[in-house]
């Protein structure tokens, strides 16, 4: 946020910054869901909505889960959420006692570490590396486990790697998490934005789980604020008391929006902007070498390029910061990620158009000769 803001203030001042550093799809909310809204905002009632959200969007989702994984999930299990980020905290709070810890990749996304500790949990951050894919997997899950260990969360698709977990590996974490009594949380707020695979949910092999997905990134509703939980049935009545006490729920014409979120008319849309997102990551994929910047994992989802960074400088805050002023190309520095050398990394959001992408490349190029 302080790239974005630096770039803001140099943008007010005329100059032309080219975007990679925010985390949001730079595509309109596609227009049903849109109208829907509208719709929603002549006819339907506008008060409180349940706590767990309004039954037909909670039905909705689980019809999503069947069509699109085949997987059955009970309506009764999904909880609407103010964001995927009220979900995190939700899980947090459902699992993570004071001085419990929080298995987590590093890097990864910042706020699993902040929400863990806004609980008086403990983030347990495990360094991961290419050879991985920068994910967890169970074998180093097992050398970082202590008896204090109350959770794991894993991301997949990753921020900032774009990196996912495949099935196999989740199977294993979660028959991990289910001897030795810790809750698996898995991060699918990327979900359905992969490109050269299908789309997976943990829920085919790890029923048990808590799976986080969100409304903002392949929905393309960032916001409206608006995600979901799926949690154990036992679980379901103490995530909802913390709702009530933490929200009260979530914003109600954003649900009624989202209702349009999974007809045909707007899957077709969202999926045409997935091949367009696959194509900027191939053409940002064969431009960056010629920067200098090295990719050590190809990513598969989301719309992050995890660039090692290493043969230009060894400080990427530094570098961020000089290809800002110099280059006017916002990115961001791997310090937001975690404590595993982020001063060798960067992170990429190919979030702008393909002619855009191609002339940060030069910028960079430019700036690094």
């Amino acid at each position: 946020m302080e790239v974005l803001d630096a770039a803001q203030r140099l943008e007010r001042a005329g100059h032309d910054v080219i975007h990679l550093e925010v985390g949001e799809p730079d595509f309109p909310t596609p227009g049903p869901i849109v109208e829907a809204a509208r719709a929603a905002l002549d006819d339907a009632g506008l008060g409180y909505t349940p706590a767990l959200g309004l039954p037909p969007l909670r039905e909705a989702i689980a019809g999503h889960y069947r069509d699109a994984f085949g997987v059955d999930v009970d309506p009764a299990r999904v909880v609407v959420t103010p964001g995927s980020s009220a979900a995190l905290l939700l899980a947090m709070g459902m699992y993570a006692d004071a001085g419990d810890r929080v298995l987590m990749a590093d890097p990864t996304y910042p706020c699993n570490r902040h929400f863990a500790t806004f609980v008086g949990g403990v983030p347990g951050l495990v360094p991961t590396g290419a050879e991985t894919g920068y994910q967890l997997t169970r074998a180093l899950l097992e050398d970082a486990w202590t008896p204090d260990v109350s959770a794991v969360i894993v991301a997949s698709p990753s921020n900032p790697t774009g990196t996912c977990v495949d099935a196999g590996e989740v199977r294993a974490i979660a028959e991990l998490c289910r001897q030795r009594g810790a809750a698996l949380i898995v991060d699918e707020i990327y979900q359905g934005l992969v490109y050269g695979r299908d789309p997976e949910t943990a829920l085919a092999v790890a029923p048990d789980a808590v799976v986080i997905s969100s409304f903002s990134k392949y929905f393309q509703m960032t916001g409206w604020r608006l995600g979901w939980m799926v949690v154990p049935e036992d679980a379901v009545r103490d995530v909802e008391k913390l709702a009530q006490n933490l929200y009260i729920c979530a914003p109600t014409p954003a649900q009624h929006a989202a209702l349009a979120a999974f007809a045909p008319g707007t899957l077709a849309i969202l999926e045409e902007r997935r091949g367009i997102l696959a194509q900027r990551r191939d053409v940002l994929l064969d431009a960056l070498p010629s920067t200098g910047f090295r990719v050590r994992v190809r990513p598969d989802g989301a719309f992050y390029v995890y660039c090692d960074v290493s043969g230009v400088c060894d400080d990427s805050f530094a570098l961020a910061h000089r290809l800002l002023h110099e280059a006017h190309v916002a990115l961001t520095p791997g310090r937001d990620f975690g404590f595993n050398r982020p001063g060798e990394h960067v992170r990429i959001a190919y979030t702008q158009d393909i002619p855009r992408l191609r002339e940060a490349c030069a910028r960079i190029r430019a700036a690094l000769a």
